[in-house]
C-alpha cells in the first residue's frame, strides 16, 4: 500500500493540474504571435530603438514573436509587405505615397524617425552659400522623381530656376562622387549618415534642408504593412507598434544603453561612425505614434503638384493610427 500511495500521489497531482488546465474558465498561455519585419536597409542608427525593443524583450513581453529580416534592396519592404511574404516594414513617406498611387496596398501604421533626414549636401569648400549658387553646377543623384521635385523647389524658392542644373547620376555612391569633385552637390544626402562619413574625413559639410525650403516636412521612416493584414491582424500590428513606442522612449530616456543593445545585437557596429550617426540621429527618433493627417495631406498634395504622383492619393488610404 505505502508504494501505491507513492506513485498515486504524484499521479493525482498531475490528474488535478490538468483538470485544472482543461476547467472552463482556466487560463493557458497563449503561443506568441509571429510577426515578420523587414528593415529598410542594413542595420543602422536609425533603428537603434527597435534594436532597444528586441534586446529588453518589449516584443516578447507584447506577446510577439519578431522574426527581423533585412532586404537585398531598399525596393523590398513595400513589394513584400505589399504582397504578404512580410507583415510589417520600414519604409519612408514620400516612398508610400508614390507606391499608393501605383495602387499598391500598404500604408503606414506608425513613425520610427519623426522628422526629415534627407538633404542637398556640398562641401563647404565648393564656395556654394545659398541654392542659388547651384545654378550652372553639377549635382548628383540617386533616385530620379521625388529627390528632383525636392531640388527644384529648393533652386527655386531662391529665385533659380532648376533647368539651369546639370544633373548626373552617380547612384549610391553620393560621398565618393562629392569627395572626388565628381559632381559639386548631391540630392537625397542624409544628414545622419553622409554628414558624419565626410566629416570624419576632415571635410566641412554644407546641407541645404529641404523643410526650410518649401518642402512641406514628412515623416522620414514610418512603419507599414498591407491593407489586408491591418484588416486581419489589427491587434497583433498594435501590439508591435506599441513595442515599438516603449523602445523609442527607452531610446529617449537611456540613449547609453539603447545604443549597447544595439551593438550587443550587432557587434561590428560599435564603432565611430555608427556612434556620431546615433547622436545625429537622437533628436529625431518619433516622440508620438498619432500621425498627424495634415502632415500626411501637405505632403501627398505637395508631391503631385510636382507632378511626382499623377494626383493626390485619398489621405485614409496613406495611414492608420494603431499606437498608444
Amino acid at each position: 500500500m505505502r508504494r501505491m500511495r507513492r506513485w498515486w500521489g504524484p499521479a493525482l497531482g498531475m490528474l488535478v493540474a490538468a483538470a485544472l488546465l482543461l476547467a472552463p474558465g482556466a487560463t493557458v498561455a497563449a503561443a506568441p504571435d509571429t510577426v515578420t519585419f523587414m528593415l529598410d536597409w542594413f542595420p543602422n542608427p536609425d533603428h537603434v530603438p527597435l534594436y532597444a525593443a528586441l534586446g529588453l524583450g518589449y516584443f516578447t513581453q507584447a506577446g510577439l514573436n519578431v522574426r527581423l529580416q533585412i532586404p537585398a534592396n531598399a525596393d523590398d519592404p513595400l513589394k513584400l509587405v505589399a504582397v504578404g511574404r512580410a507583415d510589417v516594414g520600414i519604409n519612408y513617406q514620400p516612398n508610400v505615397i508614390m507606391a499608393r498611387a501605383q495602387t499598391l496596398p500598404v500604408k503606414s501604421i506608425g513613425v520610427l524617425i519623426g522628422q526629415p533626414l534627407t538633404t542637398i549636401m556640398f562641401l563647404k569648400s565648393s564656395g556654394i552659400r545659398t541654392p542659388k549658387d547651384l545654378v550652372g553646377r553639377r549635382v548628383g543623384f540617386a533616385v530620379t522623381g521625388y529627390a528632383d521635385a525636392v531640388l527644384d523647389q529648393v533652386v527655386r524658392s531662391d529665385g533659380a530656376a532648376e533647368s539651369n542644373l546639370t544633373l548626373i547620376n552617380v547612384g549610391f555612391d553620393l560621398v565618393p562622387a562629392l569627395l572626388s569633385h565628381k559632381v559639386d552637390a548631391v540630392v537625397g544626402a542624409y544628414r545622419n549618415v553622409e554628414r558624419i562619413q565626410i566629416e570624419q574625413q576632415g571635410q566641412a559639410v554644407g546641407m541645404f534642408e529641404p523643410e526650410r525650403y518649401g518642402v512641406p516636412t514628412f515623416y522620414e521612416l514610418v512603419l507599414i504593412a498591407s491593407d489586408r493584414q491591418i484588416a486581419a491582424r489589427p491587434a497583433v500590428l498594435r501590439r508591435f507598434v506599441g513595442a515599438v513606442a516603449r523602445g523609442l522612449a527607452f531610446t529617449e530616456a537611456h540613449p547609453d544603453a539603447a545604443f549597447q543593445q544595439y551593438v550587443r545585437l550587432n557587434p561590428s557596429l560599435n564603432d565611430p561612425f555608427n556612434r556620431a550617426s546615433f547622436q545625429a540621429t537622437l533628436p529625431t527618433y518619433a516622440r508620438t505614434q498619432t500621425q498627424s493627417r495634415a502632415r500626411w495631406d501637405a505632403f501627398d498634395r505637395w508631391m503631385a503638384a510636382h507632378q511626382v504622383i499623377p494626383a493626390p492619393v485619398p489621405v485614409d488610404d496613406l495611414f492608420v493610427n494603431l499606437g498608444p
